[in-house]
């Protein structure tokens, strides 16, 4: 693929190739009158090649994907690319960080905010600077998060299979699993699908938590994709990967203490037995058993659990009974 070796603006500011610069998305007020920014850094080669994004914190507590952007950034080879350019952004959602929060301080989920309006919510206006600011500049970007509350996600890559440069994309990451997953209304990934922009999002650990093995993960995948994209020359070991056409929860049947009898990420056969739901009491114990041929990817972390509430999310590479 061609790239123009075209000035990158944000905000007003002109990056050309071969400089870098430490600028910010745009500025947002506290109801005390204090201003917080979103810090942005641009590495630019003097050679033309791919512009990357690689950002975190679109959720402030999903921490394993802020300190993998930040190693990232720390790195003298991303920090000087070959060719092309880089556009990080460490902590997209600064003001659920400051709160150690997911979703921000009215309740919304910054990624469901997407294109965003410039005179709406403060999710909303942050998602129009994202949308107007970012994915013009960009050609490919790659999005980490972690899972939601309670749940423990196996390192994984997400994108749709019907995509052949994203699917292309994902395999050279290579993480453990590659997801096919659907875009989501008013996303981040939906909105840079619109204008062609292909992001790839990495799922790794859980919530305020650091998981320092999938945080490798989430590097060495990241630099193992700008050796593909030949922007960095680095020795990074090889990954192999699963590839998982569909995926689906298994739900507890009854309330109690859950016991997850299985590593996450590792295979499964269908009717052996995963876990258990005990009562406090100990009159009861109801086992859970695998529904089908698959692997683990994600955990429910929580030993409480109720009626309902999803306990393992289970791949599964091909259609099995």
């Amino acid at each position: 693929m061609e790239y123009e070796n075209k000035t990158i603006r944000i905000n007003e500011v002109n990056i050309e190739p071969g400089n870098s610069a430490q600028i910010s998305l745009n500025w947002y007020q506290l109801p005390t009158k204090a201003v917080i920014e979103i810090p942005i850094y641009v590495f630019r080669s003097k050679n033309p090649g791919p512009t990357l994004l690689i950002q975190a914190g679109m959720h402030g507590d999903e921490t394993n994907g802020i300190e993998i952007v930040r190693r990232l950034i720390t790195k003298e080879e991303v920090r000087n690319p070959l060719c092309g350019s880089v556009v990080a952004i460490p902590v997209i959602n600064t003001f659920a960080f400051l709160y150690g929060t997911r979703d921000l301080p009215d309740g919304k989920d910054l990624n469901r905010c997407f294109p965003g309006s410039k005179n709406g919510s403060l999710g909303s206006r942050i998602a129009y600077d994202l949308t107007n600011e970012i994915i013009p500049q960009i050609d490919l970007g790659l999005d980490f998060h972690t899972g939601g509350k309670q749940i423990n996600n196996y390192p994984q890559l997400r994108c749709t299979f019907d995509d052949g440069r994203s699917l292309e994309l994902a395999k050279q990451f290579a993480p453990t699993y590659i997801i096919n997953a659907p875009f989501r209304d008013q996303s981040y990934r939906k909105e840079a699908a619109k204008n062609g922009k292909p992001i790839l999002v990495f799922e790794g650990g859980e919530s305020s938590r650091f998981h320092y093995q999938y945080i490798n993960e989430g590097v060495n995948g990241c630099l193992r994709l700008m050796k593909y994209l030949k922007m960095v020359d680095v020795d990074v070991r090889e990954n192999s990967y699963s590839l998982v056409i569909k995926s689906s929860w298994v739900r507890a049947r009854s309330s109690g203490m859950f016991h997850c009898t299985k590593t996450n990420g590792v295979p499964i056969t269908k009717g052996e037995v995963i876990g258990e739901i005990t009562d406090p009491f100990g009159e009861q114990m109801e086992k859970i058993t695998a529904p089908q041929n698959g692997f683990i990817i994600a955990i429910n972390t929580h030993p409480v659990i109720n009626q309902g509430d999803a306990l393992m999310h289970i791949g599964v590479e091909k259609n099995s009974d």
